[in-house]
């Protein structure tokens, strides 16, 4: 199978008051799409243009089970797992020029996934 490249993201608005679970296989286009309101929906309805998270994947099958795996989740996890990698919900597009930066992580997504800690009680 060949591999490709695609992004398994979180968006929220300036306030961090809402959250947006997205797949894309070209993510400085979704985000240009999300912030000129270019999508309607959910996320335009609440002006999510924020990239809190992000993730990338090799494989469309894992990004989708990821993707669907976090939406399953109450928010609090999905908090978490923000606050692992981005402890002050900064904009992580904001230090790109054309290409997202990739940075290395303290777990992959499926350890994530599995990580007793991330689980709401």
């Amino acid at each position: 199978m060949r591999e490709h490249d695609y992004w398994v993201y979180i968006l929220t608005n300036k306030r961090c008051s809402t959250l947006y679970i997205g797949v894309t296989n070209n993510i400085v286009r979704r985000l240009h799409q999300h912030r000129f309101g270019e999508v309607k929906g959910f996320s335009k309805r609440y002006r999510l243009s924020r990239l809190v998270w992000l993730e990338h994947l090799r494989n469309v099958n894992g990004a989708i089970t990821c993707d669907k795996k976090l939406k399953g989740w109450r928010r609090s996890r999905k908090i978490a797992l923000i606050e692992r990698t981005n402890p002050r919900w900064l904009d992580l597009s904001d230090e790109w020029e054309q290409q997202p930066q990739f940075y290395e992580r303290l777990w992959a997504t499926e350890e994530m996934i599995r990580d007793s800690s991330l689980r709401s009680e």
